[in-house]
This record gives C-alpha cells, structure tokens and sequence, in this order.
C-alpha cells in the first residue's frame, strides 16, 4: 500500500462516531487477469452496496509483494483482510500474520496451502475435485473415449492447478483407448498457454485434446492453432472458468468445453463473510460455491452471469 494511502486510510479508521465504515483491505494476486478482475469488480461492487470502505492492491503475482501488503492493511487498522493468494504456499505465513493480529481473514478462489484454518479464517471458493473431472469426462465423450490428450498446467505452486491435472488424469486412466501425453505450466496465461501450443505443435506432438487448467490458456492454445492453421485438425479444447472470452470460444466452436466457476459469486460471498467475521459470527472454515459444466448447448444461461 502507497505511504498516503495507509494515512487516508488510517485517518479515516481514527475518526470517532457511527459515520465511520468498516474497512476492508483487499490483496489481489493480479489486477489484470480476466477471472480476477470479475471477482475484484464483485468485492467492490459488493462492499459499496454494504456501506463498506475497501482498499484494493495488486500484488503482481509477488508473494512477498503480498506479504508486505497485508502486514500494511495489519497496520492501518483495518476491520478484514480478504486475499486473492498468489500462491497456495505463501498462505500459512499470511494467515499467521493476520491471525495474530485478530483480525478476520477471508481467502478467496485460490485455494490456501494451510493444513487447516483458524478460527476466524474462512475460505471462499470452488471445490477443486470437481472441476476437472467435469471438464475431462466432457472432452472424453466427445472424443469417443479415445486420444492423446495434453494437459495445460495453471501453476505447480497453486493447490487448484495441482488438484486439477489430478482430476484429469484420473479420468483418462478410466478409458483404456485414452493416454496422457504431455503435460506443462503456463501459469494460468493466454500468451504462456500459445506458446506452448506453438511449441507442442512445432515438435510434431500428436494431440486430440487439450485440457487447459483455464480458459486463458486454452484460447491461448486456439490462438496457436489457428496461426499454425491447424484449424481443421479436430483437436478438442477445454477450458475452466466460463470467463465472457471463454464464452465466445464456446459459441464460435473453437472451445469445446468450460466449467463455470463462478467469480461474481465468489466475489460477493467474500464480502458477505468478511463482513459476518467482522460482526463476530462463528463460521465453519470453507464456504463452497459450485462448479456447473457448461457446453454449446447450455451456455446461454451464463452468458449473463459473468
């Protein structure tokens, strides 16, 4: 947090009377990733509609960056602390830190890296079990079961991208006719997610589906088939967020497949627990929001969602 932010804010905290709102300090992994800028546009929309102050930073996929930022929001006073993790391993520090200070901690869509979680700690998000096996069985049937597949890997530090290659993985071993070939990190991004692409099309890989851990990187590798003209190859591609560019991969037919996860929900149940912490709720430590296949077919009924 900027020096005359912190004083902004902790003027604000020190003025007496009920006109003061309550505050919370948000640290976002990264500003300008299209599923994360629903979610920060949910929390802020949400938070006004409270009456509530909110100070956004933008970590730039920094942990330390974060760390620095929360132990600033520590220190201003503010009344909760919701984190967007940079990575599942940076958590067990920062909720240590907010811990300590008695102050309540809302983790949103990355799932933390802590063996458990406090009291007064709560979690935000999707169960990653479910996704990608929603999205694999999806691709499988549309392939018949068989075919190559490769996997595009979020970030190997990120709990979510872990336990989605999982999922994938255990549903290709289901069908004999079916194999894992290639598997690698595009750390959630659609320029990392086509060159990949470039590059596993350049080694003359033999592919039949791509599963990407998002939809960034799978428009990434749609981006790479088409300036590869491989268009005509009928390589299936799915993705996972149901993110408005995803949507419009979905209805042109270049994606396939996409699992919505829903960030404007995860944005406003953020909000609505931090607040509930806040008033001194005792709440259980993982607040789940659904993941929903969608298809060409469904697809209409989230387009409005996002």
């Amino acid at each position: 947090m900027k020096f005359a932010q912190k004083l902004l804010l902790a003027a604000a905290l020190s003025c007496s009377g009920s006109a003061v709102a309550e505050t919370i300090g948000v640290s976002m992994a990264y500003f300008d990733q299209n599923f994360l800028t629903i979610i920060r546009q949910s929390i802020d929309k949400e938070a006004k509609a409270r009456g509530l102050e909110v100070q956004f930073e933008d970590a730039r996929g920094d942990v330390g960056r974060q760390t620095d930022q929360v132990q600033s929001f520590i220190s201003a006073g503010v009344d909760a602390i919701i984190v967007d993790p940079v990575n599942s391993a940076g958590t067990p520090a920062i909720t240590k830190l907010v811990h300590q200070a008695n102050i309540p901690l809302v983790y949103v869509n990355r799932t933390p890296g802590d063996v458990k979680l406090p009291a007064g700690v709560v979690f935000v998000g999707s169960d990653e079990k479910e996704s990608g096996k929603m999205q694999m069985e999806a691709l499988a049937k549309l392939a018949n079961y068989q075919g190559n597949v490769a996997i595009m890997i979020g970030n190997l530090t990120d709990a979510g991208a872990v336990q989605r290659t999982k999922d994938v993985e255990q549903v290709v071993a289901k069908y004999p006719k079916m194999k894992v070939v290639l598997k690698q990190t595009a750390n959630y991004s659609r320029n990392e997610g086509m060159d990949l692409m470039l590059n596993w099309l350049t080694n003359g890989e033999q592919i039949d589906i791509v599963a990407a851990n998002n939809d960034e990187m799978a428009i990434g590798a749609i981006m790479a088939l088409q300036q590869a003209k491989k268009t005509d190859a009928k390589i299936l591609v799915g993705g996972i967020d149901a993110t408005p560019d995803g949507l419009k991969a979905l209805a042109s037919g270049k994606m396939q497949v996409t699992v919505f996860q829903d960030a404007v929900g995860q944005g406003k149940a953020s909000v609505d627990v931090a607040q509930r912490l806040i008033k001194g709720e005792k709440l259980e430590p993982y607040y789940w929001i659904p993941f929903e296949l969608v298809t060409k077919e469904n697809m209409q009924s989230y387009i409005d969602k996002q």
